[in-house]
């Protein structure tokens, strides 16, 4: 079980500070995948005050077919996204995982033999996407061996569910999560809504709300749940990737935020020191201020740099 989440009355009211000088939040987006978004976004997203992300492994909507193919895509997400983040001044971390999609695929199945040689890399920050898509036997078996992936390279689990199954898709994830040795607190559950939260929160697992323009939860949604239930181990990112989402959508809940009566020190809490507090557990996570873009380099497979 979590402690007491801090409550609009007892600490966001006592907190509400003036807003009248130039001032951007620093973000860490929790959950957006840049390997769909172009160097445009990366620029807005500098702009706007993104210093960080994390981009957990996906589906891309065409599904891949054979372990050679993930090994690609894993090494881009720890080789050529970071160089790509960096030229802007921010940060990139991955999660890696099998996505439960394409879990169900028995072409697929040997990449959970593949991860434990990417784990360890530097930049990996937790496993993930894992979790539930259609809610099959075969996802309860990935769910359950990459549960066992994180505890093994001591890393929290980014774990995703269908909107469209919340409540339900919670509360299997939950009983998974349960008969695993990971920890709750080295477990966020994203993709909730007001109607999910409330079983992850008594679980003492992490809160995640993706934002997004027609799915899950607006700007104005998140606030009035945060007006209700406090900033405490809560997530909230753009979740941004190939269909139609925005990776502003980080500012503009946090200008909700305050626009509500929330402090500056609120909005830092939610969008920088709650990812920093939840990713910063793997012990690989980088948040070292970028001045200044650095030399070129470019990258190889695995991660490493040639000049």
């Amino acid at each position: 079980m979590i402690g007491s989440v801090t409550t609009l009355e007892s600490g966001v009211a006592g907190k509400r500070d003036a807003h009248d000088s130039p001032w951007r939040p620093r973000i860490l987006d929790a959950h957006i995948h840049m390997t769909s978004r172009t160097t445009d976004d990366y620029e807005r997203m500098a702009a706007a005050g993104v210093r960080a992300v994390v981009e957990p492994a996906s589906c891309p909507g065409q599904p891949r077919t054979n372990p050679a193919s993930f090994a690609d895509y894993f090494d881009a997400l720890i080789g050529w996204e970071p160089f790509r983040a960096v030229q802007f001044g921010i940060r990139h971390h991955a999660a890696l995982g099998l996505d439960p999609k394409e879990a169900n695929d028995p072409r697929c199945h040997d990449v959970i033999d593949l991860l434990p040689e990417y784990l360890d890399r530097d930049g990996v920050v937790a496993v993930g996407e894992i979790g539930y898509d259609s809610m099959t036997p075969t996802e309860d078996e990935a769910f359950a061996a990459q549960l066992g992936l994180a505890v093994a390279h001591g890393l929290p689990a980014f774990v995703r569910i269908p909107c469209c199954e919340g409540l339900r898709a919670a509360r299997r994830s939950l009983a998974v999560v349960g008969e695993s040795t990971i920890e709750p607190g080295r477990v966020v559950i994203d993709n909730l809504t007001e109607v999910s939260a409330a079983i992850v929160r008594e679980a003492g697992c992490w809160m995640g709300f993706s934002i997004y323009p027609e799915a899950t939860m607006s700007p104005q949604r998140m606030v009035d749940f945060l007006e209700m239930y406090g900033t405490d181990r809560v997530l909230v990112s753009s979740a941004a990737d190939w269909g139609r989402s925005d990776p502003l959508l980080t500012v503009a809940t946090a200008r909700a935020m305050l626009a509500a009566g929330f402090s500056r020190d609120d909005v830092d809490r939610v969008f920088w020191r709650n990812p920093a507090e939840f990713y910063g557990q793997s012990g690989r996570l980088d948040l070292s201020a970028l001045d200044a873009p650095p030399p070129v380099e470019q990258p190889r497979a695995g991660g490493r740099m040639v000049g």
